[in-house]
């Protein structure tokens, strides 16, 4: 009677943390999609951008051997000046997530973007669960040919 109310206690256990896990893995594919993908990728809102990525994010580039920072808030520059040009917006970008990895407060996401089909970018963002929930603190990803 104890092994199996000890083995009950175990499997209710997993099933929280089963739970937790899955709805955290909601969580950050919401915030990639609405700051990440809707957000940077498709123009859109930077009121979104701002709340799913922390002030100190930073995309790693690496160019001629070398790496090279994009903050944030020069990214989200970038995007206000094209609209203030009314620059032709780039055809939207898909995105389909491959792996959300999550231990405890931190998680990475490896997604790929389809731009009219054709696959352009794989991404690899870092996250971490604040208080306010989870947020974007840094990418690196392959540009394909």
């Amino acid at each position: 009677m104890m092994m199996r109310n000890f083995l009950s206690c175990i499997l209710i256990l997993f099933q929280f943390s089963v739970m937790a896990q899955t709805s955290d893995e909601g969580f950050i594919k919401q915030v990639v999609t609405s700051a990440y993908i809707d957000g940077l990728q498709n123009g859109g809102s930077t009121e979104a951008i701002r709340k799913g990525f922390h002030p100190t994010f930073t995309m790693l580039r690496f160019v001629d051997n070398d790496v090279k920072p994009y903050p944030i808030e020069e990214w989200i520059a970038a995007i206000e000046k094209r609209k203030s040009e009314n620059a032709a917006p780039a055809p939207k970008a898909e995105g389909k997530f491959i792996t959300v990895d999550i231990t405890g407060t931190a998680a990475t996401v490896k997604l790929d973007l389809y731009r009219e089909g054709k696959k352009t970018f794989t991404d690899y963002l870092v996250l971490y669960k604040f208080t306010e929930g989870w947020r974007i603190v840094s990418k690196t990803y392959y540009r394909h040919p």
